[in-house]
């Protein structure tokens, strides 16, 4: 297939930062995609190309300059194919160059392409192209944002409630129940109530405990729920290499009991980054113990890196792996670090960042590749909801 870019123009995302819009055509199909970011980042990323002014236009002008010139005189078969050449193309480990945000958002366009070619709809052709075998995710809805995405009004960043219904369209509607309970619980216990950067509900809270007090309360009225949590553990990081949480210093250790003694007081599914990326050790430690009742997921450890993944299965620092395309900077190396995750038995958990579109490709993705479950934030701003009603959308794709 011939591939033309049509234009890249920078968009406001969730959190009114730039970011890239890249428009493809093909013949008579076309295709556009935008691409999110994050704000609590793993050091190991794909770099994301900003200027100085936080402007993304050196990387539109790598879309719409180096980038259009070198596929234009090309033929490509497959996502595959292009990823393989934009990533020789701009020839560093972290696509610095170029920028993973403008590879990313050519990568996706280009595969909406390939699937209006196929005539089939997006999951079909990530599932065919990848070789997985797709099934619906669980929903990790965050209900509750604390952390760097609400400023730390609760020191968890995300409090999930994670709903695992018969059909997605029973799951989202479960979750949206859920959704508004919580909402008339909080109003009840604060006056103080925000919304954060994912679309949660953001209280103020002294007690660690009460947010997954209320949260056991939705899981006891509702079935095939339960709680998950990002403690996005990088940002608890104190100067003393241990971490603060409410004013209270934890060494690793009397950290991994904290989470031990959560796991076992409450209904959890999984805890996320447990820990900071450069404290595998504590990772393996808390796998060990918790392993075999929960998913321990990581995430800043990872970052969507084929590499990192296959050296947490060696160190067994985990279970599970969160997949976001824009931490590693193409389609194909998003799908390959699915592919090396379940090799291991692992589950995967496909996430948006904090900083969204209304682009829905993880939806797709997250069925596509046969993912355990999907993050895309809670249920306060549209560019979240619009993630899950692609879900119910592909469900209905599949009955057909």
């Amino acid at each position: 297939m011939r591939i033309e870019i049509v234009g890249a123009r920078s968009i406001p995302d969730s959190r009114e930062k730039p970011t890239i819009e890249t428009t493809l055509r093909s013949g008579e199909l076309e295709a556009k995609a935008s691409v999110p970011s994050g704000k609590s980042t793993g050091a190991h990323e794909a770099k994301e190309l900003r200027d100085e002014d936080g402007s993304v236009s050196t990387a539109l002008s790598n879309v719409t300059g180096e980038i259009a010139e070198a596929i234009s005189t090309r033929e490509f078969a497959s996502t595959k194919e292009l990823d393989a050449f934009l990533i020789e193309l701009d020839g560093t480990p972290d696509k610095s160059r170029l920028g993973a945000n403008a590879i990313l958002s050519v990568s996706i366009s280009a595969t909406r392409l390939f699937a209006l070619q196929a005539g089939v709809p997006l999951w079909r052709y990530l599932a065919d192209t990848y070789g997985t075998t797709p099934s619906a995710p669980r929903l990790f809805v965050n209900v509750m944002n604390g952390g760097a995405h609400a400023g730390f009004r609760l020191p968890i960043q995300e409090h999930i409630f994670m709903v695992g219904e018969a059909t997605l369209t029973e799951s989202f509607a479960t979750a949206e129940r859920g959704f508004a309970e919580l909402g008339e619980m909080l109003k009840s216990e604060t006056d103080d109530l925000q919304m954060g950067d994912e679309g949660g509900y953001s209280p103020a809270f002294a007690d660690f405990d009460k947010p997954f007090e209320l949260l056991t309360k939705l899981v006891e009225k509702h079935q095939n729920t339960a709680i998950a949590i990002d403690s996005a553990a990088n940002e608890l990081r104190n100067d003393h290499g241990g971490y603060t949480l409410i004013g209270k210093d934890y060494t690793s250790e009397e950290l991994r009991k904290l989470y031990v003694d959560l796991v076992g007081k409450f209904p959890f599914h999984a805890v996320e980054d447990p820990f900071a990326e450069t404290d595998s050790k504590s990772f393996t430690e808390l796998t060990a113990d918790i392993g075999k009742q929960v998913l321990v997921i990581g995430d800043d450890i990872t970052v969507t890196n084929p590499k990192r993944i296959e050296n947490a299965i060696e160190e067994k620092s985990m279970n599970a792996v969160l997949i976001k395309p824009n931490q590693i900077g193409s389609v194909s190396e998003a799908a390959e670090a699915v592919k090396k995750t379940h090799s291991a038995g692992w589950a995967t958990v496909c996430s948006h960042r904090s900083g969204e579109t209304d682009d829905t490709f993880i939806a797709d993705f997250a069925y596509g590749m046969g993912a355990h479950g999907i993050k895309a934030g809670g249920l306060g701003q549209k560019v979240r909801r619009e993630k899950y009603e692609r879900l119910c959308s592909i469900e209905k794709e599949v009955t057909i």
